[in-house]
């Protein structure tokens, strides 16, 4: 069992039979107010930094926009010998069709195994924790967990094909569903409905042992590129209310998808950076794994939302976008 808790990663894996366990403990809150990156800080972080992690919405591109100066970045950061890994929440895609996006906009040196997304955590976490083959997975959201869920090895039901169908509310009339449910996942899904809330709703407090899971609880985010749209966490907090359970979150801030990451790169977090655009769950996902974090300003979080006196989660160090660390590797340290 993976601990899902806000957690760091301490010390050295723990080695038992043939699994590989990592040990987490709570991280504080940081201390230090963040710092302005600049050429003397960029190359301080630059230097103790063997992985950058990327958010995707809101830092790498909005909607179907790729953010100015990222492709430069990326193909800078990797010509220093550096790994470049994309950590997002939509679970709206799989990591197939996040590898076919990132082509589109003309980043075709991005292959699926950087892709980590809230979709794969789902089904991720349904495989380490031997979620049983005979039992179904009921998805509020899109066609990514629903991919995801397959490459796994479990059924998926629900996801857009429920998006036309109706609950009605009819006298001696009995709303059916599947028994053999063991979980639901609740993702973005631009297409819900009472009747998938309904369906989810009574497979979680029906069925016996019925998982609930959510691949994030972002409020907002930048699905087109004007503005922002609600996020995954309206529709958790739909099932919320009429399960009366919380969900197990497998997406950022929840450290779940860092134990894939230690594992491919072999590296220790604290040799990772952590580049978002979100406070509550890019940055606390970075401060939680014990990584370096860096906000950029093109997303969710404006700079007086990072300032503001009750703000109580503040990155490491913050810029304006993504292509300010190519200005800044080229200019001399000060």
């Amino acid at each position: 069992m993976i601990d899902l808790s806000n957690s760091r990663i301490l010390g050295k894996k723990k080695k038992k039979k043939t699994t590989t366990t990592y040990h987490f403990t709570r991280l504080s809150p940081t201390l230090m107010a963040p710092q302005l990156l600049s050429s003397r800080t960029f190359k301080s972080l630059f230097d103790s930094v063997d992985t950058f992690l990327f958010d995707c919405d809101g830092v790498i591109w909005k909607g179907e926009t790729l953010i100015d100066g990222v492709s430069q970045t990326l193909d800078l950061i990797r010509s220093k010998g550096k790994n470049v890994v994309f950590v997002t929440n939509n679970s709206v895609k799989s990591r197939r069709q996040y590898a076919e996006k990132f082509r589109s906009l003309g980043l075709s040196s991005v292959t699926q195994d950087e892709i980590f997304s809230s979709s794969f955590a789902a089904a991720m976490y349904l495989k380490v924790n031997n979620f049983p083959k005979d039992k179904k997975v009921y998805v509020i959201g899109g066609e990514g967990v629903l991919e995801e869920l397959q490459i796994a090895g479990f059924t998926g039901l629900g996801g857009p094909e429920d998006g036309e169908k109706k609950a009605q509310w009819k006298s001696n009339c009995l709303f059916e569903h599947d028994k053999s449910v063991g979980a639901v996942v609740v993702g973005l899904d631009p297409n819900i409905n009472y009747y998938k809330l309904q369906y989810g709703t009574l497979c979680v407090r029906e069925n016996p042992g019925c998982l609930f899971i959510a691949t994030n609880r972002d409020a907002v985010g930048h699905m087109t590129d004007l503005q922002e749209w609600p996020g995954a966490g309206c529709m958790v907090a739909a099932m919320c209310g009429s399960t009366e359970r919380e969900p197990i979150v497998v997406g950022k801030p929840s450290t779940f998808m860092m134990d894939f990451l230690l594992q491919k790169f072999g590296t220790d977090s604290s040799r990772m950076c952590m580049v978002g655009d979100r406070l509550d769950t890019d940055i606390l996902f970075g401060q939680n794994a014990g990584c370096k974090t860096l906000l950029v300003l093109t997303g969710v979080t404006s700079e007086s939302d990072l300032l503001e006196k009750g703000n109580k989660i503040e990155p490491d160090y913050y810029t304006r976008t993504v292509s300010d660390i190519t200005k800044l590797m080229d200019s001399p340290s000060k």
